[in-house]
């Protein structure tokens, strides 16, 4: 459940049985929350579920610096980042995960990172992909993104069989604003 910024969407996640709760530090983003106010929310997050920073395009050491100050458990690093972003990550005691289109992934896309997050064509855009998009199946721990819903997500899951899954828009009331009853249903759809 990622794009979060309130205490209502944290807890409704958490609630709802969210293996995960994300939170955006990528400027211009519609979801881009504070460190102190993320520090907040991860505050009210139980142990067992993962908290993740979502960033995109930003120099490793801000990134060390929000992830600390917010004190999420995971880096996602969406963009060209090299690969020795994720080590210093790794090195500094963070998860991470590196986000890539369906359309630039291959066999070899994950490297560097412990787990990929694969999006649509164009990420954040809330359109998915076909596995025709993927001929090459990952071969570690990956999450498919892109377009998901509560409406949609168990037949994507069927189609791709991924180690998890990834929502932000698709639970939204408008860009940037979740919707509980949203988050709910998006958790129950993926349950079998």
């Amino acid at each position: 459940m990622c794009g979060l910024r309130t205490a209502e969407t944290v807890d409704a996640a958490v609630e709802a049985g969210a293996d995960a709760v994300g939170f955006v530090f990528a400027p211009g983003s519609v979801r881009l929350i504070e460190a102190a106010d993320a520090a907040a929310l991860v505050a009210r997050v139980p142990a067992g579920v993962e908290t993740v920073g979502v960033f995109r395009g930003q120099p490793i050491d801000e990134v060390l610096r929000l992830a600390r100050e917010a004190g999420v458990g995971t880096i996602q690093l969406h963009g060209d980042e090299p690969d020795d972003h994720f080590a210093r990550a790794a090195d500094a005691g963070f998860r991470t995960i590196r986000a890539i289109s369906a359309a630039r992934f291959t066999a070899a896309g994950h490297a560097g990172a412990q787990r990929l997050l694969i999006d649509a064509t164009v990420p954040g855009s809330g359109t998915t992909f076909s596995p025709a998009d993927l001929p090459v199946p990952p071969t570690v721990d990956w999450l498919l993104a892109g377009g998901l819903r509560p409406d949609n997500v168990a037949a994507l899951i069927a189609a791709f069989g991924p180690s998890g899954v990834d929502v932000s828009s698709g639970v939204e009331a408008e860009p940037g604003v979740k919707d509980p009853a949203l988050i709910r249903a998006f958790v129950a759809a993926t349950r079998p």
